[in-house]
């Protein structure tokens, strides 16, 4: 069946987020922290995905703002720097607008003149994504942002995926989803999506039951893979 609906996971996928950690490393005055950016952004992100599969395997639903902040807590502590609480309030304010990656908004904008429906769905809560796609200036190009907020459990989980389906009344054939994490690209697969893992770092294929239809080096050709 034909694509009609596709569907993009947000950070890291359209939203980059080491860009919080990158600004603020060039900001007057956090000449420590420009030694230290890059692990702290790479720690950030693994602890923030990681909270999400434990909470989501223990039962233990919170929203993904407290992750967010959980996971920068202890990268800020893994690098020595969770005395400094000023730098904190800083990168999570940053948090709130990330930059969309450069090739987005004309890759969104091609979809909509052919006729796509084009959503986010995300783990993140309701209010950091409106705030992301305010900021990127997205809006005209997204007919909708779904959150895991409406099912209380993050990704992976079936209920997640279910939410496109049930929001543009389509089938699972009809989707092209896309993200840039490897594991939600092969879980959405296994749900019954096509799916495209963007992976701008290069990264193995996970270990996992299922695969990405499609890989890509960024999100330029998107347009041409929705048929």
């Amino acid at each position: 069946m034909a694509i009609t609906t596709c569907i993009f996971d947000a950070y890291g996928t359209l939203f980059d987020v080491a860009a919080a950690a990158r600004e603020a490393a060039t900001e007057p005055g956090r000449e420590t922290f420009a030694q230290h950016w890059t692990k702290v952004a790479n720690d950030w992100r693994l602890k923030q995905l990681q909270y999400t599969w434990l909470r989501a395997v223990a039962g233990a639903h919170t929203d993904f703002w407290e992750v967010t902040q959980n996971g920068l807590d202890w990268a800020l502590e893994a690098s020595g720097l969770q005395n400094d609480l000023e730098l904190r309030e800083r990168l999570l304010a940053l948090y709130w607008e990330l930059s969309a990656y450069a090739e987005v908004p004309t890759m969104l904008a091609d979809l909509k003149a052919k006729g796509m429906n084009t959503a986010i769905l995300s783990n993140g809560s309701p209010d950091m994504l409106q705030g992301a796609v305010e900021s990127a200036g997205l809006q005209e190009v997204l007919d909708d942002v779904l959150s895991v907020e409406s099912v209380g459990i993050f990704k992976p989980a079936d209920v997640v995926y279910e939410l496109v389906t049930k929001r543009f009344n389509c089938t699972r054939d009809e989707v092209l989803f896309v993200s840039s994490n490897g594991w939600d690209a092969a879980c959405a697969t296994g749900y019954g999506f096509k799916t495209a893992w963007v992976n701008r770092a290069g990264e193995p294929v996970d270990r996992m039951p299922w695969t990405p239809a499609i890989t890509l080096s960024d999100l330029t050709t998107i347009p041409q893979h929705a048929t």
